[in-house]
């Protein structure tokens, strides 16, 4: 893997004019790859909820990754992991990993100690990602319902 450049990564307010740009890309990279009910995807206004933390990777002054989670109890106690995004011409260098660990060391702060998340099925990397961590395919969880183009996976944090 590429060495990344020096970066780092903060909490952030997802109400950021640079927050609005990822997430554009975002919802215009999951649009061509799902139809729109298939697209799970959390808005500015979740992300300002006081459940959701919003983490930013900053190579220099630019925002180039992001990642979300929200703490949730409508199955069990639980975090999920949102909005993990990377701008495509940083890809490569690392990023998403580092957003992740960083999300699950948030969750472990708040004595969250199980992740879960959904996932396209026409997203390798990330999958392989989730894979790499140890997060294991399950059944959908909360308000989700099955959907042929979802995968629904969760880590335990915490043994």
């Amino acid at each position: 893997m590429q060495q990344a450049h020096t970066y780092r990564i903060e909490k952030i307010d997802p109400t950021l004019p640079e927050v609005a740009r990822l997430i554009a890309l975002s919802d215009a990279y999951l649009a061509e790859l799902y139809p729109a009910e298939s697209n799970h995807l959390a808005s500015i206004e979740d992300l300002q909820k006081p459940n959701a933390a919003l983490y930013g990777c900053y190579i220099g002054d630019e925002l180039v990754g992001c990642g979300a989670v929200r703490v949730m109890s409508d199955d069990g106690h639980y975090g999920e992991v949102k909005r993990l995004f990377v701008d495509e011409r940083q890809r490569g260098k690392g990023l998403s990993s580092a957003i992740l660990q960083r999300l699950e060391s948030h969750l472990q702060e708040q004595s969250v100690v199980l992740a879960r998340l959904e996932v396209g099925i026409s997203q390798p990397e990330a999958l392989g990602l989730y894979e790499r961590y140890g997060y294991q395919t399950r059944p959908p969880f909360g308000h989700y319902r099955e959907d042929p183009y979802s995968i629904f996976m969760q880590k335990q944090l915490v043994d």
